[in-house]
Order: C-alpha cells, then sequence, then structure tokens
C-alpha cells in the first residue's frame, strides 16, 4: 500500500462477496450488486489505494467506441454507450447527465490487408446497429480536409455514441452509490488468498492489517495487479502491466472542426480534447512489460515517434506545444487482448475481472452488469460474456479482436 495511507479494517469477519480492487471495474461491480433487488449478501471491496492516483482508471484517455471486429466487443459498448448517456434513469435523478461528444473514432488504413480489416470489422458493427461508415481517401479529405491522405488506402468511421466522455464523474457516481447503499469499502490491500482442503474454491482473504476475512465468492478486479492476485488463488493468467503514455497539446494553427479520435496506420492515435487542445497517445515500439511501479516518462517517445507523425499526417500540426503528459498502464492481455471475465473452472468462487488492454473503462457498465450477474445467480443473464471466460486461457485458444489502439 502507498506508504502514509491509513488502513482501514473491514467491520465483518465473513461477507458473501469480496472484491479485490475498487477501481472502475470493481466499482462497477459492486453498484449493479447493490442495484439488484434479487442479492441481499454483503459486500467487502478492498482497494489499495482510495486516492486511486496510478489507477488505470484515472490516467484513461476516457473514451468510447463501438469500432471492434467481434459482435461481442460491439455489444459491449452499445451498452455503455447507452448507459452512460441515461445516468439519472439508472442511479436516480440527482445523477449527472453526461454525454458522449461524438467526434468518432477514425481508422485509417495504409495498406489492402488493413482495408479488408477494416471492411470486415465494418460488416460486423453495421449488422449489430452501429453507425459505421467506410470513407475513401477522396471522401476523407473532403470531410476533414487537414489530413494528408496520399498513403491512405481506406478509412473508417462512426460519430454515433463513439467518441469522449467523462469517465472519472461515471466511476464517482459507480463508487459513491455503491457505498450509500450498503457496500463497504476499506482502504487495504489483499496479500494471501486460503483455498479449501480440495482447492475448488478461496476459503478467505488475508488482507496486509493482519485480518483473515470469510468470503463466499471472490472477484479478482485489481487491475494490472490482477495476474498477481490470481496466482495466490494458485491460478496463472497472461496479464501484464504496459505503459501508455499521453500527451495534450495546443497548436499554433486549431482545426476549423473537431478532429475524430485517429488512429494512424503507425499505431500513433490523437483526437480533440478542448475546444482548442488535443491529445496524443501511444508507446514505446519496444513494448514490454514494466513494473507496476513504473510510471517514469520517456520524452524520447514524443520527439521521435509521436510528433513526427501527428505532423505527417496533420500538416497542419507541424507547431504544436505540449501542455501535459502523463504515464498510464494496461493490463495486457497477451493472448487475445481481450477480457478474461467470469468464474475459474476448477476455483469456482473465483471470478475475473482482468486484461482489459485498455477497453475497461468503457467496457464496465455491460461487465459490471454481468459480473454481478454471475454472483447473484450463477449465470450471464442480459449479454453472455461466455466467450471471454478462463476456458480460451486454459485451451491457449484466443478470442481475437483484431481493433486494439
Amino acid at each position: 500500500m502507498p506508504a502514509g495511507l491509513k488502513i482501514e479494517t473491514p467491520k465483518r469477519t465473513a461477507y458473501d462477496v469480496v472484491i479485490i480492487g475498487g477501481a472502475m471495474l470493481g466499482s462497477a461491480t459492486a453498484w449493479f450488486l447493490a442495484d439488484n433487488p434479487d442479492f441481499n449478501g454483503t459486500v467487502l471491496v478492498v482497494e489499495r489505494d482510495p486516492t486511486y492516483e496510478f489507477a488505470a482508471t484515472s490516467l484513461t484517455n476516457s473514451c468510447i467506441r463501438q469500432q471492434f471486429s467481434t459482435d461481442l466487443n460491439v455489444r459491449i459498448s452499445q451498452f455503455g454507450a447507452a448507459f452512460v448517456q441515461n445516468l439519472p434513469r439508472h442511479m436516480g435523478a440527482d445523477a449527472p447527465k453526461l454525454r458522449i461528444q461524438n467526434f468518432g473514432y477514425m481508422y485509417l488504413a495504409g495498406t489492402a490487408a488493413f482495408a479488408d480489416s477494416l471492411r470486415a470489422a465494418q460488416a460486423v458493427q453495421v449488422a449489430a446497429g452501429a453507425a459505421t461508415r467506410l470513407m475513401t481517401p477522396a471522401q476523407i479529405k473532403a470531410e476533414y480536409p487537414f489530413y494528408n491522405v496520399d498513403d491512405l488506402v481506406l478509412g473508417s468511421i462512426n460519430t454515433r455514441d463513439e467518441g469522449y466522455f467523462d469517465g472519472i464523474t461515471l466511476f464517482d457516481w459507480f463508487r459513491r452509490q455503491a457505498r450509500s447503499r450498503g457496500i463497504e469499502y476499506v482502504a487495504n490491500e489483499v496479500v494471501a488468498l486460503t483455498p479449501n482442503a480440495t482447492g475448488a474454491r478461496v476459503d478467505s482473504v488475508t488482507l496486509a492489517s493482519g485480518e483473515v476475512v470469510a468470503c463466499g465468492q471472490v472477484v479478482n478486479a485489481s487491475g494490472t495487479r490482477g495476474a498477481v492476485t490470481a496466482q495466490m488463488a494458485g491460478i496463472t493468467i497472461p496479464i501484464e502491466p504496459r505503459k501508455r503514455f499521453t500527451w495534450v497539446f495546443t497548436a499554433e494553427q486549431p482545426l476549423d472542426r473537431d478532429l475524430p479520435l485517429t488512429i494512424d496506420p503507425s499505431g500513433v492515435h490523437f483526437r480533440q480534447d478542448g475546444k482548442s487542445s488535443y491529445m496524443a497517445g501511444g508507446h514505446a515500439d519496444d513494448d514490454h512489460a514494466v513494473d507496476v511501479t513504473d510510471f517514469a516518462m520517456d520524452h524520447a517517445i514524443w520527439q521521435d515517434h509521436i510528433w513526427p507523425t501527428i505532423a505527417t499526417r496533420i500538416p497542419q500540426f507541424e507547431a504544436i506545444r505540449v501542455q501535459r503528459e502523463w504515464v498510464g498502464h494496461y493490463d495486457f492481455n497477451l493472448l487475445d487482448q481481450n477480457a478474461i471475465v467470469g468464474p475459474h473452472p476448477e476455483v469456482g468462487n473465483f471470478l475475473f475481472l482482468n486484461g482489459f488492454s485498455g477497453h475497461g473503462l468503457q467496457q464496465s457498465p455491460a461487465m459490471g452488469r454481468g459480473t454481478a450477474e454471475w454472483l447473484t445467480y450463477g449465470a450471464f443473464r442480459s449479454l453472455d460474456l461466455t466467450p471471454l471466460g478462463f476456458a480460451r486461457i486454459a485451451e491457449g485458444r484466443p478470442y481475437r479482436e483484431e481493433a486494439i489502439i
């Protein structure tokens, strides 16, 4: 736990559900449990750092999209978009009316092979009800004249329920309402899990403060520490922390229209951030696992890779000035960059919420709902998340998502 943080101890010695991690996904699960009249159990959320200073939730770029290559991921985000934009309906009249700034995502293909991938994904998205359009370079130039399109083959964009939203406010309401409805949060850390005699379930969690807390079910929502938490139960998952860099900048010549979240063929992405500011993101060419405490900035990445890419794609951005920068982490799933959700097939009361690879914030409403359903009913009811289960991990069988940023 962070130095100087006051440790809190639970009020009970046993809980029906213990959620390890109180950031976006843990709090979404807690809220959906509290909101479900069929669930009447006790819930403990254990969060090692309630300041959330280095949580992916706090360091996110806070965007949502429907441009995925699998139908399930499209539908997960569609529920997220509907939930975000109707908070008063779900959380009461005093909840804020959030909206999505629908500048959309603009995927740019520089090769025929990636253009084919965009076409295949667009067919999946449209079949699910998304408004994704394919654009030729000439069409891109006509609608967004600031782009350099000379090296492009195709583009893909959706400007309905796709763009930026206020994820921090959503998180705050998940957590605030969960607590007001009886979910207990403590500033503490799970340091061990104790299995029963057969290893078929987790009987208790041990906290850094020494308490041993009996549990009916356990949810691993510990973000980049997810693999460490799973290992406490004797389970190996292919999750590791990876650095993702973000810069906010202004331009000497601002654009005359909103900049979509543009995914350049190089992998660099950039978007509108404020009325006259922009955000860019990327990672090092040598993308590898890092320590969970490593948030050091590498300034050479901006100078050598990010800024030259932006200035090439948008010549109007040749003169720009960085205003802020930070480093966050993905809980990166090495197998297929998709989430691992639901129970372990052998340790039956141990549930995963891990490996979101940058999609956790936008997927949190559907994932919180689905996990709460499983905890309450023993099954997913609203949306079948089974393809994202642990079975594929055990079998080494990827559930491939092609649209990864």
